[in-house]
């Protein structure tokens, strides 16, 4: 018994969902539930862990772009011929995308953490309404 996970059809033979309107459905939710945690917050905090959620929906969504259902490694050999490559070979500019954008999110996010820690240690809170003065 095979499994069909990612195939469009479950074991009874019914057609589902397939693994890349999931993915980025999922996405999608992350992306929005990080907006919503932007603006109805007011902490430092959970506005920082609102962009992170923003950055890894967007991550989903961008793997989801390149995902091809029963796809394989875009390696042309016996597996893949060079008439059937363009189809089912997988994209894997995506990918490679995402892993440079994973490092930079997350430099991004430590360099938030950073000022919110200063940030705290000028006011002692995090809450966003002490800091409506600006030194310019």
């Amino acid at each position: 018994m095979s499994s069909s996970i990612g195939s469009g059809t479950d074991m009874a033979g019914e057609v589902g969902l397939p693994v890349s309107q999931i993915l980025l459905v999922t996405g999608f939710c992350l992306i929005l539930i990080g907006l919503a945690g932007i603006f109805v917050h007011r902490n430092i905090l959970r506005i920082i862990i609102g962009f992170s959620l923003i950055d890894t929906g967007i991550h989903v969504v961008m793997v989801a772009t390149g995902y091809v259902t029963g796809g394989t490694a875009p390696i042309i050999d016996a597996a893949l011929d060079k008439a059937n490559a363009a189809t089912n070979a997988v994209d894997p500019i995506p990918s490679a995308l995402v892993v440079t954008a994973i490092v930079i999110g997350f430099s991004v996010t430590a360099i938030m953490l950073s000022f919110a820690i200063r940030l705290y240690d000028a006011r002692k809170t995090l809450d966003i309404d002490a800091f409506t003065e600006s030194k310019w």
